[in-house]
């Protein structure tokens, strides 16, 4: 067995809880602890001789009231230097904290029904529900009671805390609106058959060096079956998933081998005692891959607004603004999204313009071409694993692309992230970017660059990206992206996506030596 494997043995992960009072108070972490204490949230920040930690906090159901973000706030403030990111998997993430604030920031955020229990680790992760839940007209149902059950069930649950790896799962009433059900183990989609709710289920998605998306159980459930199906599987997985090889421990290896068909007889034979119903697909996102973007209309004759921020990277002061006009314009709740974004939903139409001019003032504005579809992990800023910088890096390519290409009229994706492990899913984006070193024959150095995975899709074409030949100078980057981009603008056609248009067109047409070279020919066809 691995290290971690021997360590989940000879100490339950969750029990970490207990013994970080101890290390707090000595300043110092149990070196051969320290990795138990993902289960709590906590991971060592880069480098991690400097003894800083980085923290995940989960918002359960993707839904905070404005008080809890002002805690969220000042915990940034008072022990993070400031720094506060969305993440993208509608968790609030911190940075430069030490082992002596963990507990009072256990404590501030228990306070306001937050909490990190499960937030990493082998067990079930965050369970991601459709920011829109409770408010799209065009939902089935509000999967915000089922999303909170399975939270309550598998998340933060002894059962599960010894799974093979890491496990996500996602539910969503729209899945005509999002896709993320493609890369999650489980992914819960509400539809309609015959006039009765119900749910397909999806399984074994998953990104990282080796990309599987997920495949259907080709079943149709009631919403009373969804958590205990949830369980059954989790179920399945921690007693049948690879244990001895880390990087082949992940449900989707499984899935690959057992294919889904056989995968499902296993739950039904041992973990339910029954066959599940049969049932067609769900309808699938055309774009997907990109948040439901600006103003909308709720079933209740209100609004939701998903405000852009920057690659999920927001400031205490921002973040208490948000607050502020959470409780002014809408009901004083907000919620995250899983593209790095934020949400203010329940707002009257009167109020949308003051509303949306507030939030301009504050650079998190709900109309955006880019900035609201492109998303960056923490890169060498933070990640021990990263190679490349990616945060700042992104940020200022879209200051500089943003108001060039307000006119697009369908969603771009751009996801960027530091090395192959995709925490930003870099291949299923219209452009993915993914960070790597390469040597400099000339001055001896390594330098950051970029491979290029094109035209993936968590929408309709339900594809990974194909990875192109050659590379992308980080100092280029920016130009590249530019140049792909005006390209597509100046030769699509009406409402064609991208990955349409690529399809068209033909993988070399984007090739990073034919762009940055300006070789470019448009293939009609």
């Amino acid at each position: 067995m691995s290290d971690i494997e021997t360590l989940k043995k000879e100490l339950p992960p969750f029990q970490i809880f207990d013994l970080i009072p101890q290390y707090a108070a000595a300043g110092a972490i149990d070196p051969e602890k320290i990795d138990l204490l993902k289960w709590a949230g906590v991971y060592p920040q880069r480098p991690q001789e400097d003894g800083f930690l980085m923290m995940r906090v989960k918002v359960p159901t993707a839904e905070l009231h404005a008080s809890a973000l002002r805690v969220v706030a000042g915990i940034a403030e008072d022990f993070g230097r400031g720094l506060l990111d969305v993440t993208d998997r509608q968790a609030f993430q911190f940075h430069w904290l030490r082992i002596q604030d963990i507990p009072e920031i256990l404590e501030r955020l228990d306070t306001v029904g937050l909490h990190t229990r499960g937030a990493c680790g082998d067990t079930v992760r965050a369970v991601i529900a459709s920011p829109l839940a409770g408010l799209d007209a065009r939902e089935r149902i509000d999967v915000r009671p089922l999303a909170l059950a399975m939270e309550g069930t598998l998340s933060g649950n002894s059962e599960f805390e010894d799974l093979p790896r890491k496990f996500k799962i996602s539910l969503t009433a729209t899945p005509e609106l999002e896709g993320i059900h493609l890369i999650n183990d489980i992914g819960f989609l509400a539809h309609e058959v015959e006039g009765e709710i119900g749910f397909d289920v999806w399984v074994g998605g998953g990104l990282g060096a080796v990309a599987h998306l997920a495949e259907r159980l080709g079943v149709f459930i009631n919403p009373e079956e969804v958590i205990e199906v949830g369980r059954a599987i989790v179920s399945a997985y921690r007693d049948h998933g690879y244990r001895l090889n880390r990087k082949k421990s992940r449900l989707k290896y499984l899935i690959k081998d057992m294919g889904p068909a056989q995968f499902r007889e296993l739950v039904e034979r041992d973990y339910l005692g029954r066959k599940l119903r049969d049932g067609p697909p769900a309808p699938v996102a055309r774009f997907g891959g990109s948040d439901v973007l600006g103003i909308n209309p709720q079933k209740d004759g209100l609004n939701y607004v998903v405000l852009t921020t920057t690659v999920g990277r927001i400031n205490p002061d921002k973040a208490r603004a948000l607050a502020d006009l959470a409780e002014r314009y809408g009901n004083g709740f907000l919620r995250t999204t899983a593209f790095q974004n934020m949400m203010i939903p329940n707002v009257k139409t009167e109020h949308l313009d003051a509303l949306v001019a507030e939030l301009e003032q504050l650079e998190l504005a709900p109309r955006a071409t880019l900035r609201g579809t492109t998303i960056a992990c923490t890169g060498t800023q933070f990640c021990r694993l990263a190679h490349t910088e990616t945060k700042a890096r992104v940020a200022g390519m879209i200051d500089l692309l943003e108001p060039k290409h307000t006119d697009l009229d369908v969603p771009f994706v751009i996801n960027l992230t530091g090395c192959s492990n995709a925490c930003t899913r870099y291949q299923v984006a219209d452009l993915g970017f993914m960070g790597a070193l390469r040597a400099n024959k000339e001055t001896g150095s390594e330098e950051e660059v970029y491979n290029v995975h094109l035209a993936g899709s968590i929408g309709q074409a339900q594809r990974t990206g194909t990875k192109l030949r050659g590379i992308v100078p980080a100092e280029r980057l920016t130009e590249y992206t530019d140049k792909v981009i005006s390209d597509f603008k100046a030769n699509k056609r009406q409402d064609e996506s991208f990955v349409e248009y690529a399809d068209r067109t033909g993988a070399e047409h984007f090739l990073p030596d034919t762009v940055l070279n300006g070789e470019q020919r448009l293939v009609q066809g």
